[in-house]
């Protein structure tokens, strides 16, 4: 299992116009094939005037992707959006470039770069980010105890969750999978043995 992956932050549009051509990207993070089959018929009946709605999309666990030329010459859409996503190592994301004709005919290179900087733009306006599969887990310590463990979690690359302070405190957190051995060391060494980092799941979260 890969450890760690990248995608767009946050769904987000970005605008684009070429010789009175106006193109539409749209980018959306998702992690299926319906999520991002969702996205395009929103996109497709948002857009329902338009030349063009031509996609693309990634998915990670599948291993899918797809495009869609959408009636545009073959290979100046669909594949030089989908280029965007593969060149930037994105995965589990979609896009919709939308285009509204202008009247002006832009040729095959010009499509080619009109759909390129469309999808790079509204990729631009998403930001990319990191994730990685992450230990999610809890250590109980006496109130002492806790005030190392404040600066501990960060100095490892973790993240405190939460506290709950009964006659113990129990520290919820996560940190990269591959930190928790380097992690329980550092723990072990600054509590002399009394404390143990008690991995309850994995799963993917944003760094």
């Amino acid at each position: 299992m890969e450890t760690a992956y990248k995608t767009v932050a946050k769904a987000a549009t970005a605008e684009y116009i070429d010789r009175r051509s106006r193109f539409i990207g749209a980018v959306c993070p998702v992690t299926t094939e319906k999520e991002a089959l969702d996205f395009i018929a929103a996109k497709k009946k948002e857009h329902w005037d338009a030349r063009h709605n031509v996609y693309a999309y990634v998915l990670r666990e599948s291993g899918i992707s797809r495009f869609s030329d959408d009636n545009e010459p073959q290979g100046t859409a669909g594949l030089p959006t989908l280029e965007v996503l593969q060149k930037q190592g994105l995965t589990d994301c979609v896009i919709v470039v939308t285009r509204y004709f202008g009247g002006i005919l832009l040729g095959t290179g010009g499509l080619v770069r009109a759909y390129s900087q469309s999808a790079a733009l509204a990729v631009s306006e998403a930001g990319v980010i990191e994730r990685r599969l992450c230990a999610y887990g809890e250590i109980t310590c006496d109130y002492a105890q806790y005030g190392f463990l404040q600066s501990l979690i960060p100095e490892c690359g973790g993240k405190v969750d939460d506290a709950a302070f009964e006659s113990a405190v129990t520290v919820s957190l996560h940190l990269p999978l591959e930190a928790v051995d380097a992690f329980q060391k550092q723990l072990t060494d600054r509590s002399c043995g009394a404390l143990t980092f008690v991995k309850t799941d994995e799963r993917y979260d944003s760094f």
